[in-house]
């Protein structure tokens, strides 16, 4: 991994100063709702799924079902990103998402829904999201100025992050107080409010369209020679790799090691998100030196991941769970920018399809080995090793550091 420093940001640039922006804080609120509902529509069909089965291996297959899209779907999305209207194909998906969530719920209301029919459905909004996500990341430099997309992309993982923080407390309330179905409702109109904000955006028009199919593989061959971008996308697999216990085992942490109920999986999911919405707090700005941000926060993110697959009670767990979501978010908004800042708009699309491979695609995979671990060798043994990723990662980034600092 080569080391990647980025040029100082413009004075104006801090990422409270974009909620301002004519163009961004609708889209801010609109992504924000939609990324609550994200999180009621995972713990219900986790908790489902966990009373139906009670699999932590099933809870597993569920999460590879919903981001296996993003995998495989991934040279498709980039190239519509850069094809099409990225706002117009944001309308299209959520609406899409819309129907998926309404049947689920439908099924919920009616008591016909089973693990595989939560596992197909899963499947089909996987698919929306897979070409949802590189439009939405290859949007947000259009709806701001230059000089303030580090605070852009910033409060765009804040948008994720605080859902994190304040949706898994609510949707446990929800399914708490109202069940399970009503948590799938309220994500179907979460969804049109994200439409509602695209609806009154106006982004920047975007590179025109290319008279020939863009094809990913060109940006795979423009990322093979780049080192700098590799290392990034590397970086962001290994996080995203890392970060996966937090979806997969806490409903098996909360109730067979802590003996607390299921819905306590919001609270541990919910302590992640808190640490993410801290440490966005210093991430308005991209760092002088990335390599060794994205060092010491890969540090942050492994070990945090090792004190919660050790935890002896479910306070410890929350306490290591924030470290976990402080360091998944520096981490994230560092490498982020960063590949955000170095690519032109012309192939933005298809490289965040990329990076969605890396972020989401990957996910699948280390839900199947998180969750076939805690089945075979126990729920500590599992997270403890989900911490590698991250601290494999941190130390290539320092070898590759040192080596620049030296030469």
């Amino acid at each position: 991994m080569a080391a990647v420093d980025l040029p100082p940001p413009a004075p104006a640039a801090s990422g409270l100063r974009v909620l301002g922006d004519r163009n961004f804080w609708p889209y801010f609120a609109g992504n924000l709702a939609s990324n609550c509902g994200t999180w009621f529509q995972n713990l219900a069909q986790t908790l489902l799924v966990f009373r139906l089965t009670h699999s932590t291996f099933l809870v597993g297959v569920v999460n590879f079902a919903q981001f296996i899209g993003t995998f495989v779907l991934a040279s498709w999305a980039g190239s519509a990103a850069d094809r099409f209207d990225r706002r117009k194909l944001m309308i299209v998906t959520q609406l899409a998402s819309v129907g998926v969530t309404a049947v689920l719920a439908g099924l919920a209301y009616a008591d016909a829904v089973t693990a595989p029919v939560v596992i197909g459905l899963a499947t089909l909004l996987g698919i929306a999201t897979a070409f949802s996500m590189p439009a939405m990341q290859a949007l947000v430099p259009l709806l701001v100025p230059e000089h303030e997309l580090a605070g852009a992309v910033a409060l765009n993982s804040v948008t994720f992050n605080l859902a994190r923080a304040i949706g898994p407390v609510l949707g446990a309330l929800v399914i708490d107080q109202l069940g399970i179905p009503t948590a799938f409702a309220l994500n179907a109109l979460s969804y049109l409010l994200l439409v509602g904000a695209l609806m009154v955006v106006h982004p920047r028009p975007q590179s025109p369209r290319p008279a020939q199919r863009p094809r990913l593989r060109d940006s795979v061959q423009v990322v093979m020679r780049d080192a700098h971008l590799l290392g990034l996308l590397l970086g962001i697999m290994a996080l995203s790799l890392t970060a996966d216990p937090i979806n997969t085992l806490t409903p098996g942490f909360a109730t067979h090691l802590f003996h607390h109920t299921d819905t306590w999986t919001g609270a541990l999911v919910g302590a992640a998100g808190i640490g993410a919405v801290l440490a966005a707090f210093t991430s308005g700005r991209p760092p002088a030196d990335v390599t060794r941000r994205l060092t010491w926060t890969l540090v942050v993110l492994g070990v945090g991941t090792v004190a919660f697959g050790v935890a002896p009670n479910m306070w410890t767990a929350m306490v290591a769970l924030l470290v976990v979501g402080w360091g998944f978010l520096a981490a994230n908004t560092t490498a982020t920018t960063a590949l955000q800042i170095g690519v032109p708009d012309a192939e933005r699309g298809r490289l965040m399809a990329l990076w969605s491979v890396a972020f989401l695609g990957v996910r699948p995979f280390g839900s199947l080995v998180d969750g076939a671990v805690a089945t075979g060798v126990g729920l500590r043994p599992a997270a403890v090793l989900m911490a590698l990723p991250a601290l494999a990662a941190a130390a290539a980034f320092w070898r590759r550091g040192r080596a620049a600092r030296l030469s």
